[in-house]
Parts: structure tokens; sequence; C-alpha cells
């Protein structure tokens, strides 16, 4: 009866969305909470679950297989497919988030993409950014929580590690592969590597 109970809730809940134009194409796949906020012209895919406290403003794509909580998505958003959107998040107006990402306790900026592979927590995203495929913001140094700020129009390159806490000054550069452990000044260019090394004619032994 309790299983009924909540069917019939979700059903109410899926034919308010629907009546007030939010598109779905599988809309028994989509799980709402009693307070979900949906804006206009919003699409949400299938396979999408929406737990409480979420408001998504106007122009927003939801792609399949994402869940979202406690967050606020503002307009013209896309979120998906796979992606974890955690609590105290605020995505800006034009943000992207997309397959295989999780967004925890962090604002990601106007205009800016974290598009693969990442993990985003306690962390201020300025405007434009670009977050590589792989970065992850080590926010947790198994006593307390630290914070990682990244400015305005900064170029995070692919399989970065963040090391809070940290500052990212804006329009620098991170080289692909780094883990960035100081802050980096306005306009630079950072990386971390060793040196590759070359054996000619290498055979197995």
């Amino acid at each position: 009866m309790k299983e009924f109970n909540l069917q019939k809730i979700q059903n109410k809940l899926r034919n308010k969305f629907l009546n007030g134009g939010v598109k779905m194409a599988g809309p028994e796949t989509i799980f709402f909470s009693h307070d979900t906020k949906i804006g206009k012209n919003v699409t949400i895919e299938p396979y999408v679950v929406i737990g409480i406290n979420v408001k998504i403003g106007n122009n927003v794509i939801i792609k399949s297989f994402s869940h979202l909580e406690s967050c606020t998505i503002e307009n013209k958003v896309e979120v998906g497919p796979y992606a974890r959107i955690r609590p105290n998040t605020i995505l800006k107006e034009g943000s992207k988030i997309g397959n295989f990402v999780e967004v925890k306790k962090s604002t990601v900026g106007k205009k800016s993409k974290v598009s693969h592979l990442s993990y985003i927590g306690d962390s201020e995203i300025g405007k434009s950014v670009n977050i590589g495929a792989g970065t992850i913001t080590c926010n947790y140094d198994g006593v307390k929580k630290s914070k990682t700020k990244i400015k305005d129009k900064v170029f995070i390159g692919s399989n970065s590690s963040l090391v809070a806490p940290l500052i990212i000054d804006q329009e620098s550069i991170i080289g692909a592969g780094s883990v960035i452990t100081k802050n980096v000044r306005k306009k630079s260019l950072a990386l971390t590597r060793t040196l590759q090394t070359e054996i000619k004619n290498y055979k197995r032994k």
C-alpha cells in the first residue's frame, strides 16, 4: 500500500510538471520531491532523480541518469548525463556539468564548464572557466575540508589535482597532469611534471 501511495504521489508530481510545460521523454522514469521548483522551457531526460530542495531555472537541460539534491540550477544550464549534483551547489547561468562529474558544496560560475570525469568539492569557480577531464579538487586531508578558489577565465588541463587550500588567479593555465599545491598568480602557467624518459631500442628481459 505504501509503495502504491508513493507511486501515486510521483504520478501527481509528474503530471504537475508536464502540465507546466516541462519536457519529459520518459516521465515514468523521473522522480521528483514535493518541494522541487522548475522554471520554463526545461527538458528532463529519462532516469533522473531530483531530491529535496532543488530549484531549476529556465531553459535548462537535465540529461539522463543524473542525481540532484539541495542545489540551485540557474538559467541556461546543462547537466549530465551521469552527473551528481550534491547539496549546497549553485550552477550559475550558462554553466555546464558533463558526464561522470560530481559537484559538492561549490559554485560554478557563468559559462564555466566541467565536462568530463571530475570531482569539484568545496570550491568557488569564476566565470568562463574550463575544467579539463579528470580534474580533482583535493578538499579533504583526513581531518578538515579546505576550499579551492578558481577565478575567471582559468583553464585547467586534464588530469590535474588541485590540493586545497588553493587560489588560482584569473586567466591562468594549469598544465595537464599537474598536482598543484601552491597558489597560482594571475595570467601564469603552472605545471608539475617529471621529465619524460625514453630508452632507445628497448627489449624486455
